[in-house]
C-alpha cells in the first residue's frame, strides 16, 4: 500500500474524516467510562453540563480558555512558518513575570495607561526570550525544539529562584509567592460580579489579529512560503532567517500576553503552579485547529469545555479526572491521522 496525494480536496473529503476522528474520541472515552464502572451516557453529559450548562460553567470554561488561546496561537504561528516553538511555557511565565515586576507598586499609574504598559513588556519579554532559539538556529543551525524545550526547565527554575527571594510576598504567611499586583493593574471584569475578564476579549482580538496577519500581509505570505518549502522561498527572495526571527517573536509575544491575562485578570500574583502546562497544551490547541489562528478559538473552547467538565463530572460520578487527558490525546491522535486522509488516499499496488 502506498499514500497518493489528493489534488483540491472537496469540503466533504476534508469534513469526513475530521468528524470521524470526533466521534471515535467520543466512543474512546464511553469505553473508559465503562471500564471505570460508570454510565457512559452519564459521564458525557456530566462532561457537557459541567463545562456549559450553567452561567459559571461557561464562564469557567472562558476563563480556562483564554491563556490556551494564546499559547495556541502562539504555537500556530511558529508551525505555520516551521519553527517549532516548543517553549510558550516559559514564555507564559516570562510574560507573567513582567506583569508581576511592574504591576505591584513599581509604577503608581492609572489602569488607562498601566495596563497597556504591562501588556507591552509581556510581550516584549516573551518575544526576546524566544528570540535567543531563534538566533542560535538561523546563526549556527541549533534545534530549535531542544532549545525552547530547555528554555522551560531553566526559567521556571529562574522563577522559583525570585519566588523564594526577591519577589517573595512578606505578607504570604510563608508560602511561594509574589506579591499582589495593584487594583490599577488588574483587567476589569466584562460582566460586574462574574470572574470573566478582558484577558478573553483581548485574546479574540489576538486570533483575529494573527488571522489578518498571515491573510492580508507580506509577513503572512512569508511564514507560509518558508512553511511550504523553506529552499524554494529563498530562491524566490524572501530573507528566510529574517522570517524566522519575525515569526518567534511574534509566537514568543503571544504566549507571554497568556501570562498577562493570568495574572492580571485572574490570580493577581506570581506563583509556581501558575501554568498547569498551558504551553503544551498549546500545542494540542494548534494541532486540532490546523493552525488556522481561527479555529484556535474553537479548539481552545473544546480543550478548555474537556478539562472544566471533566472537573464536575470527576466529583459527580467519582470517575478519575485523567479521562480529560486521555480524551484530548486521543483526540490529537485521531485529527492528525484525519488531517493526513484529507490529503493522502490509501492505495493498493
Amino acid at each position: 500500500m502506498r499514500l497518493e496525494p489528493i489534488q483540491n480536496p472537496g469540503l466533504a473529503r476534508r469534513a469526513v474524516p475530521i468528524a470521524l476522528a470526533l466521534a471515535a474520541t467520543i466512543a474512546i472515552a464511553s469505553l473508559l467510562a465503562s471500564i471505570a464502572g460508570a454510565n457512559p451516557f452519564s459521564v458525557l453529559g456530566l462532561i457537557l453540563k459541567g463545562a456549559f450548562g450553567s452561567k459559571f460553567a461557561i464562564v469557567e470554561t472562558f476563563n480556562r480558555a483564554t491563556p490556551l488561546i494564546f499559547t495556541g496561537l502562539a504555537a500556530a504561528v511558529a508551525f505555520r512558518a516551521k519553527f517549532w516553538n516548543i517553549g510558550a511555557e516559559a514564555q507564559l511565565y516570562a510574560g507573567a513575570l513582567m506583569t508581576v515586576a511592574l504591576g505591584t507598586g513599581l509604577l503608581a499609574w492609572s489602569s488607562f495607561a498601566l495596563l497597556p504598559l504591562l501588556a507591552l513588556a509581556a510581550i516584549l519579554a516573551g518575544a526576546l526570550l524566544l528570540l535567543v532559539p531563534a538566533v542560535l538556529k538561523t546563526r549556527f543551525g541549533v534545534d530549535e525544539v531542544v532549545t525552547t524545550l530547555l528554555f522551560n526547565f531553566i526559567f521556571l527554575l529562574f522563577i522559583s529562584m525570585l519566588l523564594e527571594g526577591p519577589l517573595k510576598d512578606p505578607m504570604g504567611m510563608g508560602w511561594p509567592k509574589s506579591a499582589r499586583v495593584l487594583a490599577e493593574a488588574r483587567l476589569p471584569r466584562i460582566v460586574e460580579g462574574l470572574r470573566v475578564h478582558w484577558g478573553f476579549a483581548l485574546a479574540l482580538i489576538a486570533a483575529l489579529s494573527v488571522w489578518l496577519i498571515q491573510t492580508r500581509s507580506t509577513l503572512g505570505f512569508e511564514m507560509r512560503a518558508v512553511g511550504l518549502n523553506r529552499d524554494a522561498a529563498a530562491f524566490a527572495g524572501i530573507p528566510v532567517n529574517r522570517v524566522l526571527v519575525k515569526t518567534a517573536l511574534l509566537s514568543g509575544g503571544l504566549a507571554a500576553l497568556g501570562g498577562f491575562s493570568e495574572v492580571a485578570g485572574l490570580k493577581g500574583s506570581l506563583t509556581l503552579d501558575l501554568s498547569p502546562g498551558y504551553g503544551y497544551t498549546g500545542i494540542i490547541v494548534a494541532m486540532l485547529a490546523m493552525l488556522n489562528p481561527l479555529g484556535v478559538i474553537v479548539a481552545a473552547l473544546f480543550v478548555a469545555g474537556v478539562f472544566v467538565g471533566a472537573d464536575s463530572m470527576s466529583r459527580a460520578a467519582d470517575v478519575p479526572t485523567y479521562l480529560a487527558d486521555i480524551m484530548l490525546a486521543t483526540a490529537l491522535l485521531l485529527v492528525v491521522l484525519a488531517i493526513m486522509l484529507t490529503r493522502f488516499r490509501v492505495v493498493r499496488d
